[in-house]
C-alpha cells in the first residue's frame, strides 16, 4: 500500500471506530511519538489508546502530503468531555516499511486556544 493509501485508510479505520482492524495496519515494530505529551507507543498501546480514548467520536482527514516511504497529514478530531464538545487539529508524519505504518508522529493542538494579547497582526 502506497504512503498516501495508508494514511487514508489509517485515518478512515479510526474515524469508524474499527479498533479490531487497526493492528493490520501497523508494522509489528510500530512506534508513535506524541510530542505534545512526550509519551511513546507500541503497537498494542497505541491501538489501546484509541480504542480506549475517553469521548473520541471523529477523525476527520483534510489533508495528506505523500513523498516516498513518507507522508505528512493534517487531521480534525472532535470528542466530548463533561458533555462539551472539543475540537483539534492534529498533524501526523508517517513512516512506511513492508507496505505498513512503522513510524508515526502526532502533534496536537486544541483549537479553542486564545492567542495572547498584542500577537496577533493588526
Amino acid at each position: 500500500m502506497t504512503p498516501r493509501a495508508l494514511v487514508e485508510q489509517l485515518a478512515d479505520t479510526i474515524d469508524g471506530h474499527r479498533w479490531e482492524d487497526l493492528p493490520a495496519l501497523l508494522h509489528p515494530d510500530f512506534s508513535c511519538r506524541l510530542v505534545h505529551t512526550g509519551e511513546t507507543f507500541d503497537r498494542d498501546g497505541w491501538v489501546r489508546l484509541n480504542a480506549e480514548y475517553p469521548g473520541f467520536e471523529r477523525f476527520e482527514l483534510l489533508d495528506v502530503v505523500a513523498d516516498g516511504s513518507r507522508a505528512a497529514s493534517r487531521a480534525h478530531v472532535t470528542g466530548t468531555t463533561a458533555g462539551e464538545r472539543q475540537h483539534f487539529e492534529v498533524a501526523g508524519f508517517v513512516s512506511v516499511r513492508d507496505g505498513l505504518v512503522a513510524e508515526l508522529t502526532e502533534v496536537w493542538a486544541d483549537v479553542d486556544q486564545t492567542a495572547p494579547e498584542g500577537t496577533r497582526p493588526q
